[in-house]
């Protein structure tokens, strides 16, 4: 067997066990019954749980250096990754959490004008991305045919994703606002390597948003995201590259940039940007962090008040830019202090600010609250899933739950499991085939891409295959 072709991230040897069950939740009233059961219903609208049935285990006992250091440089797919570093939800439950701000379409669906609705648009790609702060494990690698979904009656959409390529690896996704307000698709091949202190993901393929009451089509690419310190010292996480986001309809683009953190960490999470129309013409600057917030203000308003701070600021720059740069070395990258909150320019207004978390979000990988309720598997809910959905996976569920001995074993037993249907595919000289998403090109930038087929909310399951 040729080991460049296998794609699995789980190892049986670098298992930790968890005993016991523990309710992290420390809002005892929002929550009735024993762990992990879910409250009653109040006005009609499902309440979802606020709690993991049990607490993240600690990572200092393993040592990735073992496994990483003859891989600089490479491509991390094919690399074996102890199930430590992992959480509890597979990638195509990662990719929902664009989701969690839906508002934010909802209101672009609503706005009148061009300008308003790209600034609604921009602060949803804002938000898209705003989950993954602190976020350091590494979500399971999803089997080839693996889907996903999610209905949200309260927040107004319902979700559909597949795992449609293992070589590569890509995932395909569709969102529809449950009163055909938008259309939100695309799929993504996550490319990720290794650099010797950090693993650095770049994002590849294009996301779509459709404001079908407006007949607006927008397109853009996430930038690329960056964990450091995967050897030794604390984990932490930036975000950095230009997000550009076409309307094609009018020819207005939004220019994002997610600045990297810079010497002293002065920019870490800052985007900076602007709205222009199709002749380049700048009619909105937006400025905040990915992690916080997102302002928007009339370009005279901005370059006016940039204008007086750099009169008063010039002499402090000029002292910061001549510090000597900090050499490479073996050690760990210093975790840059987070500067004081984004500054409010006079005349600004919001576009979007990040949810709170959690209070236990720091011993449930550090999840929304958004992100807690996605492996839930409600009472009943089995009986209308197709057996390819993420939440019947017995090794997320077994890590879920505290059980690493069993979700490593299932992991193994799984990738093993994927390895044989496809050596019987390649005996029998057969094609996978894919159910819920075909290839195709974009219908508004040509590139190749992954279209939704339909029909999967009708349920007919019969021929999903058997992965788990």
């Amino acid at each position: 067997m040729n080991g460049e072709e296998e794609f699995f991230d789980a190892v049986t040897e670098a298992n930790q066990k968890i005993t016991g069950m523990i309710d992290l939740d420390t809002n005892k009233s929002t929550r009735s019954g024993k762990s992990g059961e879910r409250p009653s219903q109040e006005n009609g609208i499902q309440k979802h749980r606020t709690a993991l049935p049990a607490p993240m285990f600690t990572r200092s006992d393993f040592s990735v250096w073992s496994i990483l250091k003859k891989c600089i440089g490479l491509e991390l797919s094919k690399i074996t990754m102890p199930i430590a570093f992992n959480e509890p939800l597979s990638f195509l439950q990662r990719i929902t959490e664009y989701m969690e701000h839906v508002y934010l379409i909802h209101r672009a669906s609503r706005q009148t004008q061009p300008l308003e609705r790209m600034q609604s648009v921009a602060a949803f790609a804002v938000s898209a991305v705003a989950s993954q702060w602190e976020r350091t494990g590494k979500p399971f690698n999803p089997l080839l045919g693996e889907t996903y979904e999610l209905i949200r009656e309260d927040l107004g959409f319902r979700f559909i994703s597949e795992q449609v390529s293992h070589h590569p690896p890509i995932s395909a996704f569709y969102s529809e606002g449950l009163k055909q307000d938008f259309a939100f698709h695309g799929s993504i091949y996550p490319k990720l390597k290794f650099w010797g202190k950090s693993v650095e993901a770049e994002p590849r393929g294009t996301i779509t948003l459709e404001l079908l009451g407006h007949n607006e089509a927008y397109t853009w690419t996430n930038p690329t995201c960056c964990v450091h310190n995967v050897i030794i010292g604390k984990l932490w996480i930036e975000q950095y590259g230009v997000v550009e986001i076409l309307n094609h309809r009018t020819g207005d683009k939004c220019v994002l940039n997610f600045k990297p953190c810079g010497l002293f960490g002065k920019e870490l999470h800052r985007v900076e940007g602007h709205i222009q129309d199709k002749n380049k013409k700048k009619l909105f600057i937006i400025y905040g962090k990915w992690t916080e917030c997102l302002w928007g203000i009339e370009p005279a308003s901005y370059e006016s008040f940039r204008k007086q701070e750099k009169r008063g600021d010039q002499l402090r720059k000029a002292q910061l830019d001549g510090g000597p740069e900090r050499p490479d070395s073996d050690v760990a990258d210093d975790m840059p202090v987070a500067q004081e909150t984004v500054q409010v320019i006079p005349g600004s207004k919001l576009l979007w600010r990040i949810n709170s978390r959690p209070p236990n979000s720091a011993q449930m990988y550090n999840f929304t609250s958004f992100t807690v309720s996605l492996n839930e598997l409600e009472s009943g809910m089995e009986k209308t899933l197709p057996p390819t959905d993420c939440r019947l996976r017995p090794d997320i569920r077994g890590m879920e739950n505290g059980n690493m001995d069993l979700a490593s074993q299932e992991k193994e037993r799984l990738e093993e499991k994927q390895r044989e249907a496809r050596r019987e595919r390649a005996k029998e000289e057969t094609e996978w085939r894919t159910r819920w998403f075909y290839p195709g090109d974009n219908p508004y930038t040509g590139a190749s891409d992954w279209l939704y087929a339909g029909d999967y909310f009708e349920r007919n399951f019969s021929d999903c295959p058997d992965i788990y």
